[in-house]
């Protein structure tokens, strides 16, 4: 069969390969991948080539699919189900993180379809979800509900960071007003966690290249408005449109640095940033502000099983909407096409197909 890889330990480009199915252990499953969405994460490694030939990893964490071979062992899965992975492969099961089920924290993790794992990922026909990730973590894939799709419940990775980010890290209440920075996936779901939440204004802010695609497609899903960074004084606006006594939750997913300093800035005292998004450059201003008016700056990292269950029960409910997002549909061969509407911000979220014979 037919898998995207990655080569190369650090940063490495892709590579469209053939690869044996997967063989069950007497604890496994075999899922075969119905539908897989192409990740942020997925696309830093894109186009990057440092001539390694050295294997990675098969890619496509976000996948959902149809269980078609279980173990001897399994007794809690059958063939035929439809299920959907939160992505993990290993844990260590022992760690302060994994002791409270926030096993997407522990230090030793692996995840299925991200770097060096070995089991497998979405962008291929089958994948594997191992047996000791099971015994340890029962809820490492759940059963779709019979009236979503397997294209919706393929993206409810980004949907369970921003429950996570807003409704389990953050001390928004009804009635505040909710700054989301960045328009992807996470940005835009988060904007639809807020208006679900009771949020006034919901203010979206991007950049230019957001206004082709983006900023109307964050309108539909319920942001009151969206600033140009490119154009506007972000801080100036942004309190301009919620005043100054009402902003007190920044949802940062875009990982800029300047987004984090405009966040902290425009907080009302006591007021958060949940940080969702990732930067890798060093910061090049104070933070003094969240010491003088008691602002916090909260690290984010996906989800756990509470943020499954209540994230799939609004997508059930319909109050969650993945269709307006889904820009894109492409066969496995046609990857780099999907990756290239990722780049030029005409995809908000691609989702892929195998489309094979073999």
């Amino acid at each position: 069969m037919k898998a995207l890889a990655r080569y190369g330990k650090e940063f490495g480009g892709y590579k469209l390969i053939d690869i044996p199915k997967p063989e069950c252990g007497p604890d496994d499953i075999i899922v075969e991948i119905k539908a897989a969405a192409i990740c942020g994460a997925d696309m830093k490694h894109y186009k990057v080539d440092n001539g390694s030939d050295e294997f990675n990893s098969v890619r496509g964490h976000e996948f959902a699919g149809e269980i078609v071979e279980i173990g001897k062992n399994v007794v809690d899965w059958k063939i035929g189900q439809r299920v959907v992975s939160d992505n993990s492969g290993h844990v260590c099961g022992v760690c302060p993180a994994c002791e409270q089920g926030d096993f997407l924290c522990c230090t030793e993790k692996v995840n299925l379809g991200l770097d060096n794992n070995r089991w497998g990922g979405g962008f291929s026909k089958y994948c594997l979800i191992p047996g000791e990730i099971l015994k340890i973590h029962k809820h490492a894939i759940w059963e779709i509900p019979e009236n979503l799709k397997y294209e919706e419940a393929a993206v409810l990775d980004p949907i369970c960071n921003a429950y996570k980010s807003i409704a389990q890290q953050s001390k928004f209440l009804p009635g505040q007003d909710v700054v989301v920075f960045g328009t992807g996936p996470l940005g835009l779901f988060s904007v639809q966690m807020a208006r679900i939440m009771g949020a006034v204004n919901i203010v979206v802010v991007g950049l230019e290249d957001d206004a082709k695609v983006r900023f109307d497609i964050a309108k539909e899903l319920g942001a009151t408005d969206v600033v140009n960074a490119s154009r506007e004084d972000v801080v100036k606006r942004c309190q301009e449109i919620c005043g100054k006594d009402n902003l007190g939750l920044v949802i940062e997913c875009s990982g800029a640095n300047i987004a984090l300093k405009q966040s902290i800035e425009m907080l009302r005292p006591n007021g958060e940033v949940v940080r969702v998004g990732m930067g890798f450059k060093p910061l090049e201003f104070s933070i003094n502000d969240i010491t003088s008016w008691n602002k916090s700056i909260i690290g984010h990292m996906a989800y756990d099983s509470t943020s499954w269950r209540n994230a799939l029960r609004l997508l059930e409910s319909g109050a969650i909407k993945v269709q307006p997002m889904i820009t894109h549909r492409i066969g496995l061969s046609e990857w780099e096409k999907g990756f290239d509407a990722m780049v030029s911000k005409e995809a908000i979220k691609v989702i892929i197909t195998y489309d094979f014979d073999d």
